[in-house]
């Protein structure tokens, strides 16, 4: 067996060891011995072909045989967990394109030459809420767009990417309903109904500040309930003037008013599992800046 000098290494390992070293104690590593005189030596690791193993002279006592280092191990547990996260991801894809794809192959086929979605749907971020798992959308169904709480700014706010989703799918896939879904326990309305007078440039209170209607509204019909009772109303009072706001799009209103395109609000309840819908009333309503959303075909699904 080979016997390795602490000055050279070649071999490639992949933890960091400390050795406490005695006069003329052997050490087997993986097969070659270790021999040595009286040093503390630390091993120095990596499995990466190619990288030099490394011993360094350390100052910890002998005493502490073989201990690992503990942020070394966390790290690479960590890397391991990726590589399952991942691997688990795989499997779902190839579930997917055996189930899925390959047994509805000429529909995936038709998608590939173009779609022509009847709903855009604009949901949360929460990874709690997917519009496609609790309303059963397949691919071809539904184009969609996510953010936090929500929101649809006003035409006048400029561009964002929920506004430039609404150009492409009303103007060019000339979708037939719009649903707008808003959800339990949402932490965007919570930051929004948290957000003290004095102006800070988070990012989150930057668009959140979207629905501040809706918190006002919210803090004058709700003011005699508690706050988890006030975000709750506010997360539906926020969802009624997102489609006050898709009004303010020329584009959405004309089709709206001739009746080409539908303007629906929507409520998930994660915590029953209920579900509430609603559609614009326009016809013959009068839109003011402060109005109440006139509504029309409401349901609840439970």
């Amino acid at each position: 067996m080979a016997t390795l000098s602490p000055s050279s290494f070649t071999k490639n390992f992949n933890s960091s060891i400390d050795f406490p070293i005695t006069s003329f104690q052997t050490f087997a590593i993986f097969g070659p011995k270790l021999k040595t005189e009286q040093t503390h030596f630390r091993l120095s690791t990596s499995f990466k072909t190619g990288s030099p193993l490394e011993l360094k002279a350390m100052k910890e006592p002998p005493g502490l045989t073989q201990k690992l280092d503990k942020n070394r191990l966390d790290r690479l547990a960590e890397s391991e967990n990726g590589c399952d996260l991942f691997e688990d991801l795989k499997h779902r894809f190839l579930r997917f394109k055996k189930h899925k794809f390959e047994e509805n192959l000429g529909h995936f086929q038709n998608l590939a030459e173009g779609q022509a979605p009847k709903f855009m749907i604009i949901a949360c971020a929460d990874s709690r809420v997917c519009p496609s798992v609790i309303l059963g959308f397949q691919p071809g169904e539904a184009f969609m767009v996510r953010n936090v709480a929500n929101l649809v700014p006003p035409f006048e706010s400029g561009p964002s990417e929920t506004n430039a989703a609404l150009e492409f799918a009303v103007n060019s896939l000339k979708v037939e309903n719009i649903l707008v879904i808003g959800h339990s326990r949402c932490g965007g309305i919570r930051a929004l109904m948290s957000m003290q007078d004095e102006v800070d440039s988070s990012f989150i209170r930057s668009w959140v500040i979207v629905g501040k209607n809706a918190r006002l509204n919210t803090k004058s019909a709700a003011s005699h309930l508690g706050f988890d009772q006030q975000c709750r109303h506010c997360e539906k009072e926020s969802v009624d003037h997102s489609l006050l706001n898709l009004l303010t799009y020329p584009w959405i209103e004309q089709k709206v008013a001739k009746g080409e395109l539908s303007v629906h609000g929507g409520y998930y309840d994660f915590v029953d599992c209920t579900f509430e819908k609603w559609t614009l009333d326009y016809k013959g309503s009068n839109f003011g800046k402060n109005s109440r959303l006139p509504v029309k075909n409401r349901f609840y699904w439970c």
